[in-house]
């Protein structure tokens, strides 16, 4: 009787093998492990993408422009500004040109939180260099 499970092909060279990939995770699982020990922020992927998007690209930021720049929708953005707001990562601002319209704005807390998560990566890096 044969089985109706995909059966997993035979090992071969995988790309995890090739030159640079496995210390370029190494080095990710090394900076985010010492994140967690560290009791940082838990942030997903998504909100770590966004802050960096905040804090390394000119603004004005949006919503509407963040949404675009990460192609994701508005309501993702949305409740991904909640969770870094209330870390106090980003902070929202009304525009006084246009009420309905809100910045999204770099903070201390998130400027102290990028440079420790800076130097950990270089620090890692230094290790495998």
């Amino acid at each position: 009787m044969e089985s109706s499970l995909a059966t997993t092909p035979p090992p071969s060279t995988s790309s995890l093998d090739q030159p640079g990939n496995r210390e370029a995770l190494a080095l990710w699982h090394k900076v985010l492990l010492e994140s967690v020990k560290a009791g940082s922020f838990d942030l997903s992927a998504r909100q770590v993408t966004l802050t960096l998007t905040v804090y390394l690209e000119a603004g004005p930021h949006t919503v509407r422009s963040l949404a675009a720049q990460l192609g994701i929708s508005k309501p993702a953005v949305c409740r991904a500004i909640d969770t870094l707001s209330k870390h106090g990562l980003v902070a929202r601002k009304e525009d006084k040109q246009d009420r309905r319209n809100v910045f999204i704005e770099r903070t201390e807390t998130g400027r102290t939180y990028l440079t420790q998560f800076s130097e950990s990566i270089l620090n890692h890096l230094m290790e495998i260099a």
